[in-house]
């Protein structure tokens, strides 16, 4: 029998090695579906801490599925609490932050770590006042324009910005009337020339970016109440940026039409939803 070479018994041992190697990375990523089974278990029953370690080890068990981090991160954004200040709350936030980043790192058109992210800086924003308040709402938008990015025909990305444009100016122009002495109920345009020029160059384009924002998510869905509603309220502001009492009425039209059109979808969605109140019988 012809003796097997050092070289070609060198390789063979290789193969073996590889094939253990193999066997083993099979086997975790085996176990780490069989934990992210389990973890989704856990969490669908509110067990959100068993939810975490689960997640944790099918992350640590095949660091290649983003899956796995997703779901993690998920887990830490769900036991957040918008506004709670505590250590432990904030830390939740953090965490759940670093562990979307990690997603992007393997996977940097994942949407559903895009709009996490934008979602968990708006919610921030919520607790927050001044400077702060409006770096989230910027953090936020960053959010939903890269998810944009990654999925053009995203009604809710674009909705969302047209919500945070209303949000940045809408405490900007209230804060402006009241300084003027001006009721909410007082009708527009702003009554000083020079207070209204800084409104519209710190504002206009934002606003109007806002509008158009909505006006996309409308195209994509022409029965999108919500997206009417914030039309209305961003061109019912805008028009105290108008220079005339005559076209300020012209833009309240405008916006009054956006509030019927909002109540008149409204209806029709209604219609087309079957009841289901009352109790069904068993015919027999």
């Amino acid at each position: 029998m012809r003796k097997v070479s050092s070289v070609s018994a060198g390789i063979l041992r290789g193969i073996l090695i590889l094939g253990v190697i193999l066997g083993a990375t099979g086997c975790d990523k085996l176990k780490s579906r069989d934990d992210i089974n389990k973890g989704i278990a856990a969490f669908k029953n509110a067990k959100y801490g068993d939810a975490v370690e689960l997640f944790k080890q099918a992350a640590a068990l095949d660091p290649n599925n983003p899956n796995a981090r997703l779901y993690l991160a998920t887990s830490y954004m769900s036991q957040w609490i918008p506004g709670a200040e505590s250590p432990e709350n904030l830390q939740f936030a953090s965490m759940a932050k670093d562990e979307f980043m990690k997603v992007l790192e393997k996977d940097p058109n994942n949407t559903t770590a895009f709009a996490s992210l934008a979602s968990l800086s708006y919610n921030q924003a919520s607790s927050l006042t001044g400077e702060k308040k409006v770096e989230k709402f910027d953090e936020a938008a960053k959010w939903y324009k890269k998810l944009i990015e990654a999925d053009p025909k995203n009604k809710e990305a674009y909705y969302s910005l047209g919500v945070i444009a209303w949000a940045k100016w809408y405490p900007a122009l209230m804060t402006a009337r009241a300084e003027l002495r001006m009721k909410p109920e007082d009708p527009g345009p702003v009554k000083d020339k020079k207070v209204k020029d800084e409104l519209k160059e710190k504002y206009s384009a934002m606003v109007d970016d806002g509008i158009a924002n909505l006006q996309k998510a409308l195209d994509l869905d022409k029965e999108y109440d919500d997206a009417m509603a914030y039309m209305n309220l961003l061109i019912r502001e805008r028009a105290d940026l108008v220079d005339n009492p005559d076209e300020y009425k012209k833009q309240i039209e405008v916006a009054d039409s956006w509030v019927q059109k909002a109540l008149d979808t409204k209806k029709l969605k209604a219609a087309r939803t079957p009841a289901t109140g009352g109790i069904v019988q068993d015919s027999k």
